[in-house]
């Protein structure tokens, strides 16, 4: 099989490799051509290497070309997949940092409350950009796979405003799965059927089996709760087990930011989270790990080069949807994931133009959802809750409403559990402003926004949050790395 792939936001590096040899893994996809593009010349030429030493190692007819020009990488292209950060860390820390001057304390910030709100506002206009560009530039039919963040917002804008074929993809549910089959003692993965369904990063397990045995609500707590290792980094995660009855797709971080309830007062914060590894609920956990495998990666390029020296192995095909998604599509062989797809009656208690995030099978004629879901009540009001502020986010993002932003941003559950209306206003003001480069829709409103900040009162604070951790330098990293070699 002969057809394009465009990945924009290849610079990703780590990620783009892991999606590159994932297809690769298909024979049929071996002649296929690859077109990266991305904004960073730099980024794009490292990632390049690497790609075209595995190809060369591997003698593989697949070609691979990079470009800046996104047009170019787009023009005939049967798929296009996009992991972009737009605004990158520079913005990513404004994300993080504003919000803690208001008593915000975000783990990770990429999904709602302020962070993730924001960064919606900075992709969505980008996201549009790609979508007028595929309808113009790609091959007929193509389909658009959406891996970046917030991903219910930009793949709720690329279906309604940007009329392309898109599906959003995270492997949160992947992830959450792993867990429940390790803490009941499946010998294989294969043994935990499930199904999973919800909203992106607020999917829940409502179904559980292993080997055909229906798993309840107490043997599954038994279970985390005995774990030695889970017990310990998931305590949010089975607090809300316990009350709602079924367990969340989410880390523990980024479970604590959707809620209103364990990250609203400083001394609480420390109670529910984990400072083991970032995911956990670590204050700007997201923000400090990108920083340091960026720097890493800088570092270390001749060792990441040297690594792609290596036969691809199929057998080490990562649990990444992209892969099986275009291998059902082009060869007809049936895959089953979780879908992020506008829902139309999916979910049955869940508003219709959301983007839910769902079981679905792929074949030759597309991807297929299980409908007919009803989530537990509890599930469906705290997914509602988000939806809400995704809506109106995506609303503001494509109007340019500043009035709009602030009304999601209040109406966040995190932000409302912490700020006042006087300070949320303040705080988008101070958000908009810093990220203008990154907000054109909101030009006009950037004055006026100054004007406001230049004569406000309220009193803010600069504080680094309740369980923030410093930036590892290189040296840092390579003896903590080698102390865990030393250690196994």
């Amino acid at each position: 099989m002969s057809f394009k792939i465009a990945i924009i936001g290849a610079g990703s590096v780590g990620f783009t490799k892991k999606l590159f040899t994932d297809i690769l893994c298909v024979p049929e996809f071996r002649d296929v051509e690859f077109a990266l593009t991305d904004l960073s010349e730099h980024n794009l030429g490292m990632i390049k290497t690497i790609l075209d030493k595995i190809v060369e190692f591997n003698k593989l007819p697949t070609k691979v070309t990079a470009t800046t020009d996104r047009r170019i990488a787009l023009e005939g292209a049967r798929y296009v997949i996009s992991c972009v950060r737009v605004g990158g860390l520079e913005a990513y820390a404004d994300d993080i940092r504003i919000p803690l001057k208001y008593g915000i304390d975000q783990c990770v910030g990429d999904t709602i409350c302020a962070g993730g709100i924001l960064y919606g506002q900075r992709n969505i206009p980008v996201i549009l950009d790609f979508c007028k560009d595929i309808r113009e530039l790609a091959e007929p039919g193509v389909k658009f796979l959406n891996y970046a963040n917030p991903m219910a917002m930009n793949t709720w804008a690329a279906i309604e405003y940007g009329k392309v074929d898109t599906v959003g993809l995270c492997h949160g549910v992947q992830h959450g799965a792993e867990q429940i089959a390790e803490v009941l003692g499946a010998k294989s993965h294969s043994e935990l059927d499930y199904v999973c369904s919800g909203i992106n990063h607020q999917t829940w397990f409502i179904d559980l089996r292993l080997n055909g045995r229906k798993i309840g609500k107490d043997e599954l707590i038994a279970a985390f709760e005995a774990h030695p290792v889970f017990s310990r980094q998931e305590k949010l995660r089975i607090d809300v087990l316990k009350r709602f009855g079924v367990y969340s797709t989410e880390s523990n971080g980024h479970l604590s930011e959707y809620l209103p309830w364990y990250r609203k007062r400083p001394d609480e914060i420390t109670r529910w989270i984990d400072m083991s590894d970032w995911i956990h609920g670590e204050t700007g956990g997201y923000l400090r790990h990108s920083t340091e495998t960026r720097n890493w990666f800088e570092t270390e390029f001749p060792q990441f080069l040297d690594s792609a020296a290596r036969p691809i192995d199929p057998s080490k095909r990562s649990n990444e949807h992209a892969s099986h998604i275009l291998e059902a599509l082009e060869t007809n062989r049936t895959y089953r994931g979780h879908f992020n797809v506008k829902n139309n009656g999916v979910i049955t208690n869940l508003p219709q133009d959301a983007i839910i995030e769902s079981p679905g099978f792929v074949d030759r004629f597309g991807i297929n959802m299980a409908s007919d879901i009803t989530l537990p009540e509890a599930c469906a009001a705290t997914c509602i809750s988000s939806i809400n502020v995704q809506r109106m986010s995506v609303h503001a993002a494509i109007s340019g409403d500043i009035d709009l932003l602030k009304l999601a941003v209040l109406h966040d559950p995190l932000v409302g559990a912490v700020s006042t209306p006087e300070e949320v206003w303040q705080m988008v003001d101070e958000m908009v402003v810093a990220q203008a480069n990154w907000l054109p829709q909101y030009a006009h409103a950037i004055p006026a926004a100054k004007e406001r900040l230049s004569k406000s009162r309220i009193q803010t604070r600069e504080w680094a949050g309740a369980a923030r951790r410093n930036v590892r330098s290189i040296e840092e990293l390579r003896a903590e790395k080698a102390a865990l070699k030393q250690a196994v």
